[in-house]
């Protein structure tokens, strides 16, 4: 019996997440489903992700509108699937089981077939609640394993470290380590599993150890997931055919390669010369394929890339014959794990379609892009951009420091940002960690769950103030407000179920959103006018402010001030004049990039003025709080 291979179909969501920054607004999806649903993929990954958040923030769209439109225009020909992290669903913080519960029954009615279910430390207890409640309402619980290697430390590194009682772990990251937590997900009740290379990091020969220790020891379909970034998504996915695993992700052409997953088009190209069985409807590939160039070109001001592939049906062009014997080179080298003969020939393939080459600092710096970009963005930011290489080299130890996670979302950012702070300390004269991001805090304290190697207690003390192990306790988690509106009659903000799950999952975009949406149900009429009167009074409130900041500024400072360490916006602010602090109290919060930043006195006294307030932003060395100081 020949083998038969199953896809999922990543492009409408991580297919353009990862190269157009999710921007595929409804009506652009919409042209692509009658096609969809004569293409048969297995599963097509529709939402989770960045998609619910990206919706409402960018496209002031409801992502359940999204999930149900789509599975409206598919039925059952596919199954739709999510992303999710677990505990955290999509957000950075644990969730007590009655928002998971919801989460999952409201997704599952609103037609997602399959969760993705992963966590960023590779913690099997957090992924335990959603296994239990996606099975529950009828789900399919994928659950991931994240592919991650070990940091490379230098002999030198090594030595020093052992040298001071303190010696780096060896290998963490190992294909035991790996089945033993896809052994754990399956004992909870995974109906399949999935290694998850969020990075693209895994190499064909790897792969290939992985897939044939999975298949021999676990009854679960096994799913493989990678990307194209650092050059190895292509011939690490042609390895794990050869090996036999079950269902492949990829993404259809113009949306294909480079940070996104290898594309359906080639792989149906190996699979035809292998003789597997691939049951998808190529025609109909081809005609989703015609409207994704048209989209591409509209996200124009989105595209990671900016290079096309060109323009190529397997199915009625042909390959030139020098291209035909690279395929074929391909599957012998694969056959023969021969990893560079493979990687040469698969790199070849991707040159010849004018797929993007692979990115070698990416590859050497061993981070997912995702993360490099995050750390460009943050230092231009900053006007820092000289210390990317330091903050690059810290990496490594700023991530053993907070027990090895893994680099997937949300700790690639959490350790990202981190290095950069490191960095920026050591330019400035000051101790590493003088500035740790709350979420940072997070992660040392336990918050996240286990580390794959444990925190050293003397670092969570002085990172968190804390020896020991603290996971979050979610007995302490408060529902969001769902306040009144006023103006529109007291209609609560949130006024269903799902409105309320988008509150809790994504509190202040929701916010923004859902007042938008319901302002605009309720006033259409007046649009013009409210749009007339905002305005007016927005000008008005910033003219005032201006004014008041004039005022302020006039007056000297003669006490002692607290300054922004960084550029960002006030998230809270703790203190009112006339309030007496001590030196290390806590007086407010700074969010930048996306990271939370507690800014604490460093003196005791009386408040006399507080010069920023909630929602500012601020730049690195303004003046936040004066403080008289007796």
């Amino acid at each position: 019996m020949a083998q038969k291979l199953l896809v999922r179909d990543l492009t409408l969501r991580d297919g353009q997440q990862s190269a157009f920054a999710t921007r595929m607004n409804q009506q652009q999806v919409d042209r692509v489903l009658p096609y969809y649903k004569e293409a048969n993929f297995y599963a097509l990954e529709v939402w989770g992700g960045a998609v619910p958040d990206s919706v409402m923030r960018y496209l002031n769209e409801n992502p359940w509108d999204r999930l149900e439109k789509i599975k409206a225009a598919v039925g059952n020909v596919s199954k739709l699937t999510a992303l999710s992290r677990g505990r955290n669903l999509f957000g950075y913080a644990p969730y007590p089981d009655a928002i998971i519960d919801g989460f999952c029954k409201n997704a599952i009615a609103s037609g997602l077939g399959i969760t993705r279910i992963f966590d960023a430390l590779n913690d099997v207890d957090n992924v335990k609640s959603t296994i239990k409640y996606v099975k529950a309402y009828g789900g399919i619980a994928d659950c991931a394993v994240c592919y991650t290697i070990d940091p490379r430390f230098t002999t030198l590194e090594r030595l020093k470290a052992k040298f001071k009682g303190k010696p780096l772990p060896g290998a963490v990251f190992t294909n035991d380590y790996f089945l033993e937590k896809a052994r754990e997900m399956e004992a909870l009740g995974a109906d399949m599993i999935t290694i998850k290379d969020m990075s693209g990091l895994v190499q064909p020969s790897r792969v290939a150890e992985l897939i044939a220790l999975f298949k021999k020891n676990l009854r679960a379909p096994l799913d493989f997931h990678t990307h194209c970034t650092p050059g190895y998504g292509l011939g690490a996915v042609l390895a794990a055919i050869i090996k036999g695993v079950d269902i492949v992700d990829a993404v259809i052409w113009n949306f294909a390669g480079g940070p996104a997953a290898p594309a359906i088009e080639l792989i149906y190209l190996f699979c035809k010369k292998l003789g597997v069985e691939l049951d998808v409807n190529m025609e109909a590939v081809a005609r989703i394929n015609l409207e994704l160039l048209d989209i591409r070109r509209e996200l124009e001001a989105f595209d990671a890339v900016k290079q096309f592939p060109m323009p190529f049906n397997p199915l009625v062009d042909a390959l030139p014959a020098e291209v035909d014997r690279l395929f074929d080179r391909a599957i012998d080298a694969a056959a023969k794990g021969d990893e560079q003969a493979l990687l040469d020939a698969c790199h070849a393939i991707e040159a010849h379609f004018h797929f993007p080459a692979p990115n070698d600092l990416v590859k050497k710096a061993e981070i997912p892009g995702g993360m490099y970009t995050n750390m460009v963005a943050q230092l231009k930011q900053l006007n820092a951009m000289d210390i990317l290489e330091d903050a690059m080299k810290l990496i490594p130890t700023v991530r053993l420091a907070a027990g090895l996670p893994p680099l997937v979302t949300p700790t690639s950012q959490i350790v990202g940002a981190q290095a950069v702070n490191c960095a920026l300390d050591v330019k400035n004269g000051k101790p590493m960690y003088s500035n740790v991001s709350n979420q940072f805090v997070a992660l040392v304290k336990g918050e996240y769950g286990k580390t794959p190697v444990p925190v050293d207690p003397d670092f969570r003390l002085k990172i968190a103030k804390v020896r020991e192990e603290t996971p979050y306790d979610t007995s302490k988690y408060r529902m969001q407000e769902n306040p009144s509106l006023e103006n529109l009659g007291g209609e609560p903000l949130a006024t269903n179920e799902k409105e309320i799950l988008l509150m809790e999952l994504f509190p202040s975009v929701a916010r923004a959103f859902l007042t938008r949406q319901k302002e605009a149900a309720y006033r259409a009429v007046q649009a013009a006018k409210e749009a007339a009167k905002e305005a007016a009074e927005k000008a008005a409130r910033e003219a005032a402010a201006r004014e008041a900041a004039a005022r302020k500024s006039a007056e000297p400072i003669t006490g002692k001030v607290v300054e922004a360490p960084l550029p960002g916006n006030i998230l809270q602010v703790f203190v009112r004049p006339g309030d007496v602090v001590k030196c290390g109290q806590e007086l407010l919060i700074l969010e930048a990039m996306k990271m939370e930043n507690s800014i604490f006195s460093d003196y005791s006294g009386t408040v006399k003025r507080v010069l920023t307030s909630v929602g500012s932003s601020v730049n690195a060395g303004e003046n936040l709080v004066e403080i008289e100081v007796k």
